[in-house]
């Protein structure tokens, strides 16, 4: 009669922790294999080469953005997933994206082309942020707190201001002229050959700082896993944190969506993979995971629309695909949300 030992760490059984640690290293390598594929493959100089390296240098622009989208979208949909308890919502189904093409389609309505070309820059990057951190906490708050703290009015709520904004977005689309339509529609359409590289400077600070702050918060992440009643009972003040990791969400969220644009269930992807290759409570270890699986899945789903179907612009279609197609397979199989 065999035995297995348990243990209340971070992994049950120490069968678990040899393969987080194996799950961990295969991603490295393959978001490194990839990365540098990015970087290297079809380059026409002679590799260590002056001219090879300015060509990376150009590509390397396109592998930051994807690991700052990576970064963004990993922690902000685990870290949100566990404030709500629930591991189907994400930022972008509550409507975060809605949220962004009122604010795109807003700006294209009210200051036109002309407009909209003369305020572009870090400035403007910065100001599409602070909406969107404004209005995401603004509705997160409201839903997640009080006498709406309930998950299915919440969802129903959610659902319902997302199809509204929405319905804004297209009645005002529906006005605008042609050319106005044509350069509004490339903003609505996630992209990350699309990202200006002048947005960088702020986005690198923003999603280091936000995701660092939440890898901080993660012992306190594990208590809100277990709800919110044995976390009060735990010490833990939880309105205060749960309010403080939404804004961090939010941050996060929009730093990305103002960059490349929707990516809808890219989060939710990544998150669903991430708890299955890393096995574990611990918040500490699943945001590594998460954010590794994330950076492959992009920098891979680039290279190879890039390389082998010359479509490197369609690149959210095919996650969004995938992510879609898993979203609907994990509903079936739950049953539930």
């Amino acid at each position: 009669m065999t035995t297995t030992s348990r243990s209340a760490g971070a992994f049950t059984t120490p069968g678990a922790r040899r393969r987080y640690v194996i799950v961990l290293g295969v991603l490295i390598v393959a978001a490194a294999v990839f990365g540098f594929g990015v970087l290297a493959w079809d380059n026409p100089m002679p590799v260590g080469s002056d001219g090879f390296w300015r060509i990376a240098k150009h590509r390397a622009t396109n592998v930051t953005v994807m690991a700052v989208v990576a970064v963004a979208q990993a922690v902000a949909t685990v870290a949100f997933q566990t404030v709500t308890n629930n591991r189907i919502i994400t930022p972008s189904i509550m409507g975060f994206e809605s949220l962004y093409r009122v604010v795109q389609t807003s700006t294209v309505y009210v200051f036109g082309v002309a407009g909209l070309v003369a305020i572009q820059g870090i400035w403007q990057f910065g100001l599409q942020v602070v909406i969107m951190v404004g209005l995401a906490m603004a509705l997160y708050g409201w839903l997640l707190s009080g006498r709406y703290g309930n998950l299915q009015i919440m969802l129903l709520i959610g659902i319902i201001i997302g199809g509204g904004l929405g319905a804004i977005s297209t009645f005002m689309q529906r006005l605008l002229t042609p050319s106005e339509f044509d350069v509004l529609a490339a903003r609505l359409f996630g992209n990350v050959s699309n990202a200006d590289a002048s947005y960088l400077p702020l986005a690198i600070p923003l999603c280091i700082g936000a995701s660092a702050l939440l890898w901080m918060r993660a012992r306190r992440l594990n208590l809100m896993a277990l709800g919110s009643d044995t976390a009060r009972s735990l010490g833990l003040d939880h309105r205060r944190e749960l309010f403080i990791v939404l804004f961090l969400v939010a941050v996060l969220m929009a730093t990305s969506t103002a960059l490349v644009g929707p990516m809808t269930f890219l989060g939710f992807l990544v998150a669903t993979l991430a708890y299955q290759f890393s096995d574990t409570h611990d918040h500490r270890l699943i945001f590594p995971v998460a954010v590794l699986t994330a950076f492959t899945i992009l920098s891979g789903a680039y290279f190879v629309m890039k390389n082998v179907f010359y479509a490197q612009g369609m690149v959210s279609l095919l996650i969004e695909l995938v992510g879609g197609t898993v979203f609907l397979i994990v509903i079936l199989r739950k049953g539930r949300l």
